[in-house]
């Protein structure tokens, strides 16, 4: 049976600002701010449990985080759905600010895991808004010209958090791992204010607020995430602690799913995994991707600093091969997509090159030269330039715009999630390979098995993204815009 056509929905009529990419460079600020974030904290973490104490809890300065920021992204989606999505967006920025000042103020450990909480609400709003933002500027077919900003945001947040946050220990005080967002956040908002204008938002009849269901996927997230991050770390994979979450996080998305079924206004439509298969199959990609990033990002750092004897002090440039990659990689798609509007080959492409480049890297041992590594790491860098912005864009193009900002969020959340996953089994293969704690000879091996065990395991789950992405139908890209003309009095004021 053939799957339904994509409705034209409201995208057609998208028109493009003379000034998009300033505007857009504005936007990205915001994805920037939250991808240094966390990578400055978790550089300054021991210095901050060296003046604060509470060593047992500073996992939860982590956890909280995560499941604020998880929890709370359907929500902003949603939120800049019904409402101004500028407004919104602008306000989970402001959010974040507020948070981050009062993370620096912390005196102790509990104060600074509640504030950390509050600062990954901001955060949820950030990552939801700022792509539900592109996508009401930008209609997909010409999305591609400006990936390569994206990609390129991406790569500076994750080459540099490590070494702002190298600098703001040594230099300063911890408090600058936090203070240090107020500036970077009140230039986005300021230009973002200046700056952005959409086009005016479709008039609504009363709006309602989906209670029902924010509670049952806030649980459902939580248990679920909460689950992943303590499966082989906290508690055993099996035991009957993680064992209850996974139950309980499939309990309540039952009862998440029939509540939407049900509800006026649902926080996430279930049109959006109806309507047209390639959006869940976007899901799949986005997820997976997720998952091998996560992995690539935490455990190659590792591995050349232990086996191959890599300076810590610049982990952050150890990632510099596969990061370039991507971001050429990125940028080369998203212009060839704009020019003929095909898409399908890139995902296919990139899934490709991941499993072949999760492939190569799990053959890595104790003798493996940095030069080979580096090359490994630009085959599954290309991978995830083909694959991950791609994937968002056809997640987006299965949607009408008024579900931008859901969508928008469930990509996100797809990707977050994926992450959580691919911490959680990692994290697991790496404790029960990784025996020793004295740094020798048997240790180096335990890490480079690990390694292997690690890698192996993700070309594993990336064949199902490589499925996926073959049984998504190239449907035409909305919307080739006309020249950009005047805002009306409406997008005036969004």
């Amino acid at each position: 049976m053939a799957a339904p056509s994509i409705p034209a929905g409201t995208g057609d009529s998208i028109t493009v600002p003379k000034n998009i990419r300033w505007v857009l460079l504005g936007v990205m600020l915001a994805l920037l701010l939250s991808m240094l974030d966390g990578l400055i904290v978790g550089t300054a973490m021991p210095t901050v449990v060296a003046d604060l104490g509470g060593l047992d809890h500073m996992s939860w300065v982590v956890t909280g985080y995560t499941l604020a920021t998880a929890c709370s992204t359907p929500v902003w989606g949603k939120l800049g759905d019904l409402f101004n999505r500028k407004t919104v967006f602008l306000t989970s920025v402001a959010l974040f600010i507020a948070a981050s000042v009062l993370c620096g103020t912390a005196g102790s450990m509990t104060e600074l895991i509640i504030f950390r909480i509050v600062q990954g609400l901001g955060a949820g709003g950030m990552g939801a808004g700022a792509f539900s933002l592109i996508g009401a500027l930008l209609p997909p077919r010409e999305r591609g010209k400006y990936q390569g900003m994206t990609a390129g945001v991406m790569a500076v947040g994750q080459l540099g958090g490590p070494l702002v946050g190298g600098f703001v220990t040594s230099h300063l005080s911890w408090h600058w791992a936090f203070y240090i967002n107020v500036p970077v956040g009140v230039v986005c908002i300021t230009w973002c204010a200046l700056l952005l204008r959409l086009p005016p938002a479709q008039r609504r009849g009363k709006i309602t607020i989906d209670w029902l269901g924010i509670m049952f996927l806030t649980g459902a997230i939580s248990a679920f995430v909460l689950g992943a991050t303590w499966a082989g770390s906290t508690y055993a994979s099996l035991s009957w602690q993680t064992t209850g979450l996974a139950v309980l996080a499939l309990t309540l998305l039952a009862a998440f799913i029939v509540t939407e079924r049900r509800a006026t206004e649902p926080l996430m439509p279930l049109r959006l995994y109806s309507g047209h298969r390639n959006f869940p199959l976007a899901a799949i990609l986005l997820t997976v991707s997720g998952i091998t990033l996560f992995g690539a990002t935490l455990y190659l750092p590792l591995y050349q600093q232990v086996v191959q004897g890599a300076s810590a002090a610049n982990s952050g440039l150890l990632l510099l091969p596969m990061m370039m990659a991507t971001l050429i990689t990125s940028s080369i798609a998203g212009k060839v997509m704009t020019a003929t509007g095909r898409y399908k080959m890139f995902p296919v492409l990139g899934t490709l090159l991941m499993v072949v480049g999760m492939g190569l890297l799990s053959t890595m041992t104790t003798d493996t030269p940095r030069t080979l590594t580096s090359l490994y790491m630009v085959v599954l860098g290309a991978g995830n330039g083909l694959c991950m912005q791609m994937s968002s864009t056809i997640a987006q193009n299965a949607v009408e715009l008024r579900d931008i900002g859901s969508a928008s969020a469930a990509t996100n959340l797809f990707r977050s999630l994926g992450g959580s996953i691919g911490i959680a089994v990692f994290a697991s293969l790496f404790a029960g390979t990784v025996t020793q704690t004295v740094r020798g000879l048997v240790y180096i091996h335990d890490v480079a098995h690990a390694t292997h065990l690690i890698f192996l395991t993700g070309a594993c789950i990336g064949i199902a993204a490589l499925i996926a992405s073959v049984l998504i139908e190239e449907v035409p890209l909305r919307g080739k815009p006309t020249a950009a003309t005047p805002a009306s009095p409406d997008a005036r004021t969004a």
